[in-house]
């Protein structure tokens, strides 16, 4: 009589991409899995959000790519404008993403988080409005207390909890060693529709400020973004709101266009999201019986664009990693053949979107140089950093690509 081995039972703290992404692959793989979210429930809406080159084949391969097609916002221009709200030029967005028409595609988040969501709940334990409170490893599990009451072991933990993780927090130390801050920081938050934009992005910018517009769609509610450069975290804003607000109000207090509009409903909104642009850049992902994943082990920042897919893609190549070996053979797995394609990827920080916000004046008269130059060209190629993995099969062993070695995290800088 052939006896089965038992299923693994993993943790996943964190319910937002990454986390759903890799509770559906480790279901596939024969895991059994709970996922632990703070909040009370998914964020829903949400500002865009893009899936692009290899992510794509994940989310095909969930069978979620029609349901997401549908949902594409398909922007259709990006106007940039001067300090005095004259255009300096309006373009096609992919040329600046360096996307590809009729392939990438530009999301809700919300609908994301909704799409991830409904193809696991039914086969994986959620615990809402929970989080994890200590973690206790051993050679048998991982020993978990639940700040709801309560503890469990599990064979393996997963981090999937953010740029600011709590599970890195707790395995591998103080964000601080492994936070690049990248001399800038951002607030986004819902707005009126007051100047009637459709499918299309408006930026203006001044040196080392920048404000934006985005709808997606034609509806009476936009994404305000307000980006400006800071020589140092201001961590005294970060979880004060009021703060937040202060500073934002300081910085751009004389500025033109429909900043002043922008500052209004920044007052006014009750959703909005403040950070610092920075990326997580760690010497190793896993320790132990613990992994992290997407923004809490690689966050590239919102100027490479690939967040998402990087959560997505680490999600499948993790999950695979682990479908035939211990968690030692299988984290190991993981490092050697997601590491190139992660630091690729955080390396656009040095081209496209990082260069949308100069901070002195020659700067931002080069960019829009360039820009005016882009508007009189074909749209260009996507940037290789998107695609440069190719993801295993379902029958594939998850190996070490021959003559690849793993990638030495240098720091990053502005």
């Amino acid at each position: 009589m052939t006896r089965t081995a038992p299923r693994r039972k993993v943790l996943i703290s964190g319910a937002s991409i990454a986390g759903p992404a890799l509770a559906y692959w480790l279901n596939r793989h024969g895991h059994e899995v709970t996922v632990v979210e703070k909040a009370g429930a998914l964020r829903s809406g949400g500002y865009p959000i893009d899936v692009r080159g290899t992510a794509l084949d994940v989310v095909d391969r969930m069978g979620l790519l029609p349901r997401l097609r549908d949902a594409h916002i398909d922007l259709r221009r990006l106007t940039f404008l001067n300090g005095d709200g004259s255009e300096v030029t309006s373009l096609h967005p992919h040329a600046v993403t360096g996307g590809i028409e009729g392939r990438d595609l530009e999301i809700r988040r919300g609908d994301l988080t909704d799409a991830l969501y409904e193809a696991v709940r039914d086969d994986v334990e959620f615990l809402f409005n929970d989080s994890v409170a200590t973690l206790d490893q051993s050679a048998h599990g991982v020993d978990v207390t639940f700040r709801g009451g309560g503890s469990r072991t599990f064979d393996m933990v997963f981090g999937a909890d953010g740029m600011h993780s709590a599970t890195r927090k707790a395995i591998f130390g103080p964000e601080e060693q492994f936070h690049h801050y990248l001399g800038y920081c951002f607030a986004v938050f819902p707005m009126r529709n007051t100047l009637g934009l459709s499918h299309e992005t408006v930026m203006w910018n001044t040196p080392g400020r920048a404000a934006a517009l985005y709808a997606t769609g034609d509806t009476d509610e936009v994404h305000a973004f307000l980006n400006f450069a800071q020589p140092e975290p201001p961590f005294d804003a970060f979880g004060d709101p009021q703060t937040q607000r202060e500073l934002i109000a300081k910085v751009f207090a004389d500025a033109g266009w429909q900043v002043p509009a922008i500052l209004t409903a920044l007052h006014d909104a009750d959703d909005v999201f403040f950070d610092a642009v920075g990326q997580i850049r760690m010497p190793r992902w896993t320790s132990g019986r613990v992994a992290l994943l997407g923004d809490a082990a690689y966050a590239p920042s919102f100027l490479t664009g690939q967040g998402t897919s990087l959560a997505l893609v680490g999600a499948y190549m993790l999950a695979a990693s682990l479908a035939d070996r211990d968690h030692a053979g299988g984290f190991a797995a993981y490092e050697h053949t997601t590491r190139d394609f992660v630091t690729r990827n955080q390396n656009l920080v040095g081209k496209g979107g990082a260069t949308l916000f100069p901070t002195t004046a020659e700067a931002l008269a080069q960019r829009n140089a360039r820009l005016r130059g882009l508007s009189t060209l074909p749209v260009p190629e996507p940037r290789p950093a998107h695609s440069s993995l190719t993801l295993p099969g379902p029958g594939d062993r998850v190996t070490r690509r021959s003559g690849s070695r793993p990638s030495h995290n240098g720091s990053c800088r502005s």
